[in-house]
């Protein structure tokens, strides 16, 4: 935080959203904000999102998913003017902790660790799909559909696992992509 938002006293808030419409959500506040000439009462307006990668028909495709989905973080001081702005604004629910007339911030140790969070995937996308050694998957595309094996090793890089297949009777290690295996439920 800037000396500018120590003097300001701008805190992190989470304001719930209709899930998928976070975005727009976020740009109302931010048009609604300029409209109302309120800018020393807000700071960022993030709708927390990481990169992924995964694999598609033999390509590696980068996409960003929500890792709050339904939320937008709103870096604002706390008025009447400023609630009523942000509880006004369309497709908002409310405020997430306090009561609904006096929300509570969250604390810095938690606004550090998602803004962290956030600075760590635009240097590393993460894998669309996690898996890990011993987990049970279910094997759908190649010539082992339909068959279940357990993860031995898991290779992000290059967005592969080897699972062990039961065959005949024999348990064989075979190498897949993550988009031939899913978690087996």
């Amino acid at each position: 935080m800037s000396e500018e938002n120590k003097e300001r006293k701008l805190r992190w808030y989470v304001i719930q959203a209709f899930s998928g419409f976070e975005k727009r959500v976020a740009q109302t506040i931010i048009e609604h904000i300029k409209i109302e000439g309120l800018e020393e009462y807000f700071g960022e307006i993030l709708v927390p999102t990481e990169e992924v990668v995964e694999m598609r028909a033999g390509q590696k495709r980068k996409s960003e998913r929500k890792f709050f989905p339904g939320y937008v973080l709103v870096e604002m001081e706390m008025n009447d003017k400023s609630w009523y702005l942000v509880n006004n604004t369309p497709r908002v629910m409310g405020f997430i902790g306090g009561t609904s007339d006096r929300p509570a911030p969250i604390s810095k140790k938690e606004a550090d660790r998602i803004l962290n969070r956030l600075q760590e995937n635009i240097n590393a996308p993460k894998p669309a799909k996690m898996y890990e050694p011993g987990e049970v998957v279910r094997v759908i595309d190649g010539p082992f559909a339909d068959f279940s094996g357990v993860v031995e090793e898991v290779d992000y890089e290059k967005s592969r696992v080897k699972v062990s297949v039961l065959i005949f009777g024999r348990s064989t290690p075979v190498e897949l992509e993550f988009g031939q295996v899913e978690q087996d439920k």
